[in-house]
């Protein structure tokens, strides 16, 4: 599936347009727009970072925010409500939550690579009340219950 995604800057963004890092990555990179200067992030802090940018997507399509696996390994430094979802419909400015799991500070300054963009199609399906519903082998089972390995 292709399409073109809609970026509009805010006033005063210098920061390049999201962009695949290489031909065969799956998210768009998501940088910090941060003109005031960085944000030092300690253990537990949780952060409201701007992309700089407002999104127009496609019908039925969605935008997941997804962390970065180099800050989230390296640095502790998460998305908190991963994926973070940004509908089709919105028009405000996508900003990205960071959390720090990690013991060690972390500094984000303006325009570093914060998070990824991943575009997914949507459905949309009605909800209908059951008295019933069909037996399968996992039936009610829940977390763990279908073994380890």
């Amino acid at each position: 599936m292709t399409g073109t995604i809609l970026f509009k800057r805010v006033a005063g963004n210098d920061l390049p347009l999201p962009t695949y890092a290489t031909p065969g990555a799956v998210g768009m990179d998501l940088r910090a727009f941060l003109p005031d200067g960085p944000v030092v992030f300690y253990r537990g802090d949780t952060h409201l970072i701007s992309t700089g940018f407002h999104v127009e997507l496609p019908r039925d399509t969605e935008m997941q925010i997804r962390p970065r696996s180099g800050l989230a390994l390296k640095h502790g430094l998460i998305v908190p409500n991963s994926p973070g979802t940004v509908d089709e419909d919105y028009r405000g400015i996508v900003m990205v939550g960071l959390h720090l799991l990690g013991a060690d500070p972390v500094t984000v300054s303006h325009g570093d690579r914060i998070a990824q963009a991943v575009f997914a199609p949507v459905l949309r399906l009605g909800a209908q009340e059951a008295q019933t519903l069909s037996d399968t082998a996992r039936g009610s089972g829940g977390f763990g219950s279908t073994g380890r390995g």
